[in-house]
């Protein structure tokens, strides 16, 4: 059974559990503040440094579409622990896989910040290796961040890798099994639905890593992170109002959504940029047998979309009750 979380938890806080989610939320943050580092490095004396740094980058460009570059070191890093007990984030395996195969893993519901999963599967805080062994986790990513000087590699040392096709293609076709592409299914646009006691997915649509599970034979596995849409607030923005319009269309020319979210500060709970503390159980529902079609058909991609729908349905439905979740929708969103 999973504890049910209440709609405002005050609990007392930990100061190293409130500042270890700054190493995530910074995201956005810290990536402009490495491009700017990386510039003023430039025009400094030390400009040598970013010259040999930028030459390195030529090289290294391709790495975040063939594997990235973990770090075990950093992924078990023990300020993500604290991370883990902030909300808290709990990884619950529902039945073992074969570590000589090659699995998508459908992350559902994206969230504002997609907390559940890269604290489950780009660190070592619920325990992933000890759970599954002889499977590596590779969260996918949006590929603008990979384009960031440094940043690029602090991300890719906690097994994030670019989110394009060729990157996806990489992962699960790679020979003797045991690599785990984690993905985001309703992406950048679902956070744009991301708030409390609400739950949109955009999947309907989304038939591309179902098409490519196809072609090299992957196996398909449901995840549910129940609680990740509890963590924010998210100014009211239903489909057709002007700040809608707005976020779907700077959306399409930066290719980022951005939320307006809010929810508690450091030091008070009423309002601030800080999560609030909301327990997120990610569930690792069962894998789904495909066999590999080198050449799928729009029917056999249809047929698998129906099993990996449903199977998401029944995963939700076995374990939402004891989370207080108590129905499920899709958005018919185009698939990109």
């Amino acid at each position: 059974m999973f504890p049910a979380a209440p709609r405002t938890r005050l609990l007392q806080d930990e100061p190293l559990e409130t500042f270890s989610f700054g190493v995530l939320y910074s995201e956005s943050g810290s990536a402009q503040c490495c491009l700017a580092g990386f510039v003023l490095l430039a025009l400094s004396d030390w400009w040598l440094l970013a010259l040999l740094y930028a030459g390195w980058l030529w090289l290294d460009w391709d790495t975040p579409t063939s594997g990235g570059r973990r770090s075990g070191w950093i992924r078990s890093w023990t300020v993500w622990e604290y991370f883990r007990d902030y909300f808290p984030l709990r990884l619950i395996k529902t039945v073992d896989l074969d570590p000589k195969k090659n699995y998508i893993f459908g992350f559902h519901p994206h969230g504002v910040l997609v907390a559940g999963a890269f604290g489950n599967f780009c660190t070592e805080a619920t325990g992933f290796s000890r759970l599954f062994p002889g499977l590596t986790p590779h969260l996918l990513m949006l590929p603008f961040w990979f384009r960031v000087p440094l940043f690029r590699d602090y991300i890719m040392s906690g097994g994030l890798v670019s989110s394009c096709k060729s990157s996806l293609s990489y992962l699960v076709s790679r020979p003797g099994g045991g690599n785990v592409a984690v993905i985001a299914v309703g992406g950048a646009p679902e956070s744009l639905d991301a708030r409390p006691g609400a739950l949109t997915l955009q999947v309907r649509n989304r038939k591309g890593f179902i098409k490519l599970a196809l072609k090299h034979g992957a196996q398909l596995v449901p995840v549910f992170s129940f609680g990740e849409n509890e963590l924010f607030d998210q100014m009211e923005n239903p489909t057709g109002s002007p700040l809608r319009r707005l976020q779907n269309r700077l959306q399409c020319i930066m290719g980022v959504a951005l939320p307006l979210f809010h929810a508690r500060g450091v030091f008070q709970y009423s309002f601030g940029l800080i999560p609030y503390r909301k327990s997120i159980h990610t569930v690792v529902g069962k894998p789904i047998s495909v066999i590999q079609t080198p050449s799928p058909s729009r029917d056999d991609i249809e047929s698998l979309h129906k099993v990996y729908m449903q199977s998401l349905i029944d995963l939700f439905e076995q374990h939402s009750t004891p989370t207080g979740w108590t129905s499920i929708s899709t958005s018919p969103s185009s698939d990109t």
